[in-house]
């Protein structure tokens, strides 16, 4: 299935005739029979050149959180709502941007092909742009944090992008992504040890 989904993606017509995406595409990686899906943006710099998702200084940090939580890429699944990197003209460069409105909704049908092709036990949507795909709402991701939703059955957690961690390198930002993992890994009833819980809190004189 995700190998049909690759080769639709590499084609996918709503996506193609908007123009304003670049057109290497760039669709996931992890295990095809993951219990958690990762969900992000769209490719950056990095991703595009190396054709896989979350490979640069963003994919670093989120291998950081996994790696806390005792998981590795090979465990889960890491896609994007949009699978090629939105344009910026010419002059591009290293430069990235969000994707819009209209490109998240001609790539949406992909990403939700694919949660039914993974069936994963849960999802984390990393930032605002995976969370008004999946879940439709332009809400900020601080006011979404901390709640379940629901995406086609699968119960879904919205936790700040790496890239938000990488800008904001503070004890209270990296406490916050870190109970949103928690939460996701004790709604998959993965074992927490007391030290885990203690991740990222003041230290206690």
């Amino acid at each position: 299935k995700l190998a049909y989904l690759q080769m639709r993606a590499q084609n996918w017509k709503p996506a193609r005739a908007l123009g304003t995406l670049r057109n290497t595409m760039v669709f996931a990686t992890g295990n095809a029979h993951a219990q958690l899906m990762l969900v992000g943006e769209a490719p950056g710099y990095d991703e595009e050149r190396l054709q896989e998702p979350f490979v640069g200084r963003a994919g670093q940090k989120l291998n950081q959180i996994l790696a806390a939580a005792n998981l590795r890429r090979e465990d889960v699944y890491i896609s994007n709502i949009c699978k090629f990197r939105p344009d910026m003209g010419p002059n591009q460069g290293m430069s990235n941007r969000a994707p819009s409105d209209e490109e998240i909704a001609a790539c949406l049908p992909i990403i939700l092909a694919e949660i039914r092709a993974i069936q994963p036990a849960c999802i984390i949507c990393l930032g605002g742009t995976a969370a008004k795909g999946l879940l439709g709402s332009g809400a900020s991701v601080a006011s979404l944090r901390g709640k379940w939703f629901d995406c086609q059955g699968v119960p879904v957690r919205v936790t700040y992008h790496p890239s938000y961690l990488l800008r904001n390198d503070t004890l209270p930002a990296k406490r916050a992504v870190w109970e949103d993992f928690l939460a996701v890994l004790e709604q998959m009833k993965l074992n927490i040890t007391p030290r885990q819980r203690r991740f990222f809190l003041p230290a206690t004189s």
